[in-house]
């Protein structure tokens, strides 16, 4: 991954995430004001040139995400199956121009033929309804959390939101040490982006990272849990309430699902045996 340079990346978008726009207040329809609206373009993913996806995110940490996506949706195995990677601007939005190795790259061609000209049922990019919410393999049980370290991180999670802060408009997900401390986190206009984007930040940080949990802002939809568990994750912790679906896959590729975490609350839905009360 020897041309990804997030440096160049924020230089080549050269964005803040956000832009000042006129509007009026209730009070007021008279007088224009200036405030900050969260921007939000379309970001094209596109594999050895051949464009995969377009998705609508925040134009920041697009190096993270193409790399979240990818492990999250099973397209690559590890960050060294990318050989590159650049983030260039295009007509409407933004590309992400992924490198991907011969092998990962021909499984990628062979799924988009699999796909090609099937007619839609509501759930993207799977064959039958049976494929939703399966992992590759199911999960250990090599994680403990004591949910006294819950409450500390709760109340940082707003510290990885600093467009948020501005906008009120985007979600965040962060990494959550066993201690209660958040090493790192992103945010983004997308749920699903801004997991993805803590995805491929963990896969970089290595082992630094390997104890943990994951925390979002947003509540556990099915898919939030299956690329968490794509990923390896273990416990995924939600602001918000998880979906029946989102319970089902959890079960069963043996994940921890923790929702309505509050200050000295949490429900657990899954998997309780990775936890200590407190």
């Amino acid at each position: 991954m020897n041309k990804i340079h997030p440096e160049e990346v924020e230089y080549v978008t050269n964005v803040t995430g956000y832009r000042e726009v006129s509007l009026w207040t209730r009070e007021d329809l008279q007088h224009p004001q200036r405030d900050e609206v969260a921007e939000e373009v379309p970001v094209a993913l596109v594999y050895n040139g051949i464009s995969h996806v377009v998705m609508m995110a925040s134009p920041k940490d697009l190096t993270h995400f193409a790399v979240g996506f990818s492990l999250s949706e099973g397209i690559i195995a590890s960050p060294r199956d990318i050989f590159g990677m650049d983030v260039v601007p295009s007509c409407n939005g933004l590309e992400v121009r992924i490198e991907l190795s011969s092998r990962r790259f021909t499984g990628l061609k062979e799924r988009r033929r699999a796909l090609a000209g099937r007619t839609g049922c509501g759930v993207c990019g799977v064959e039958q309804l049976n494929d939703i919410g399966k992992p590759v393999q199911p999960l250990p049980f090599t994680q403990t959390f004591h949910l006294a370290s819950l409450d500390p991180a709760l109340q940082h999670l707003k510290d990885f939101q600093p467009i948020g802060k501005l906008t009120g408009c985007t979600h965040a997900a962060a990494w959550v040490m066993p201690c209660g401390e958040l090493a790192g986190g992103h945010e983004d206009v997308g749920r699903h982006v801004a997991l993805d984007k803590l995805l491929g930040r963990r896969a970089g940080e290595g082992k630094a990272w390997e104890q943990g949990a994951a925390l979002v802002s947003s509540r556990a939809s099915y898919e939030m849990v299956q690329k968490s568990a794509m990923c390896g994750v273990e416990i995924l912790f939600a602001l918000s309430a998880a979906t029946t679906l989102a319970v089902e896959v959890a079960e069963r590729c043996n994940l921890t699902l923790v929702g309505f975490c509050k200050p000295g609350r949490a429900t657990v839905y899954t998997h309780p045996q990775r936890l200590i009360a407190g």
